[in-house]
């Protein structure tokens, strides 16, 4: 992206415009059916120019916080999360190398977590390194069972 273009104008009615056109009635479902494509990537389908990857991540936050799924959204983020930093699954070792990409998805979700899950986020990421998935593991979407067993549908 350049100039600054998604910043002009009415991002978040181009952004549902832009849902809308692709036959989408809301931002969660156009994600939703690609639920390992990063917030970037999702940003790049619906306009490359003019849209960045923070309006879409916007956008789903607001669209869970009317629907009360608030802890589904951050799970939805975590699988777009490790599918980029992560994309051959868990590591069978951590090694610095491997350490590192998983610190990166972790630290990326806890960026993107609102502040009233946050707790949550940082327990189930603690929980996660001392009890590391099977490796390979990817999820492949909010609804993983180890997702749901770390952050349950419990609204805060």
């Amino acid at each position: 992206m350049s100039g600054g273009q998604a910043w002009r104008g009415n991002w978040r009615v181009r952004l549902y415009e832009r849902v809308r056109e692709r036959g989408y009635d809301s931002l969660t479902a156009f994600a939703n059916a690609q639920p390992t494509a990063s917030l970037v990537a999702l940003a790049e389908e619906l306009g490359e120019d003019d849209v960045v990857g923070v309006q879409v991540l916007s956008g789903l936050h607001a669209e869970a916080e009317q629907r009360k799924q608030v802890t589904r959204f951050v799970r939805d983020v975590l699988v777009r999360e490790l599918s980029e930093c992560l994309p051959d699954g868990w590591p069978t070792v951590l090694d610095d190398a491997n350490r590192f990409k998983v610190a990166k998805a972790l630290g990326s979700w806890f960026a993107d977590t609102p502040e009233t899950h946050r707790e949550r986020v940082d327990q189930a990421s603690d929980a996660l390194l001392a009890t590391p998935p099977p490796p390979g593991w990817r999820p492949h979407g909010p609804d993983d069972e180890l997702l749901l067993s770390l952050l349950p549908d419990e609204e805060v």
